[in-house]
């Protein structure tokens, strides 16, 4: 059985699910690796995402239920993401994070590689990086690897790097972020990828380098989500709407 066949899901679940790879990869903060989850409504110990698929190709069939040891519940004969030890990781430890996103976003990925470079808020857009942008070392806890986070253990130490924090970067690899919502974790990873080509911009423009960066109350006040539900509306819109 998979998900979609589960009576139990709200089928607008669903489809947000199944949008929110689409809207990833058509923003350009996933391409043919990345991926979103979300938890099981009603049931924390579960999470929900697709089995082993590029994100543009999802379908609502192709949707896997884990626990959150990130074993199959569904769908085991199938292909799963080797690195959904970070999604089932990251719901252990964070009882506010109801979706997950982790990508590979290009802008980003200087900002976890680049000594001394912090990802910081530029626009009203991005309050939520105000608290504070982290950086995973793999190295800390596997030694030399592949970059990816392929064992509990590694999605464990993800984990723990995010913390209480919105969004992680992962050196030489990418990001995660967390959201209360499928709609709130889209946009994080959404604005956190324009908010790194921003601040690069930014940095070759300014004398020195120096650029002014939105204050902790700045962030604290335009971070509140309410941008969310506009983005989303119009994200949905451009991927439903008939040509």
């Amino acid at each position: 059985m998979n998900a979609a066949a589960d009576s139990r899901l709200p089928a607008d679940l669903l489809d947000d699910l199944v949008l929110a790879n689409k809207i990833l990869f058509r923003l350009n903060v996933v391409d043919a690796f990345g991926h979103i989850s979300v938890r099981y409504p009603g049931e924390p110990g579960k999470y929900l995402m697709s089995r082993h698929l590029p994100p543009g190709m999802v379908t609502a069939a192709d949707i896997v239920t884990f626990d959150l040891d990130s074993n199959p519940l569904t769908q085991a004969d199938k292909p799963q993401y080797s690195e959904r030890f970070i999604h089932g990781e990251i719901y252990k430890v964070r009882p506010d994070a109801i979706s997950v996103v982790h990508c590979h976003a290009r802008p980003l990925i200087p900002f976890g590689t680049a000594k001394g470079a912090k990802l910081r808020p530029m626009f009203h857009m991005c309050g939520f990086l105000g608290c504070g942008v982290p950086i995973f070392e793999i190295r800390d806890t596997g030694g030399m690897t592949d970059m990816l986070v392929r064992t509990a253990p590694l999605g464990k130490a993800l984990a723990a790097s995010l913390g209480d924090k919105f969004v992680v970067l992962m050196r030489g690899h990418g990001a995660t972020m967390v959201g209360q919502s499928i709609p709130e974790a889209v946009f994080r990873a959404v604005y956190a990828t324009e908010n790194a080509t921003i601040q690069m911009q930014a940095h070759q423009l300014a004398i020195d380098g120096e650029v002014e960066f939105l204050s902790a109350e700045e962030s604290e006040k335009s971070g509140q989500g309410r941008n969310v539900p506009r983005a989303w509306a119009l994200w949905k819109h451009q991927m439903t709407a008939q040509p």
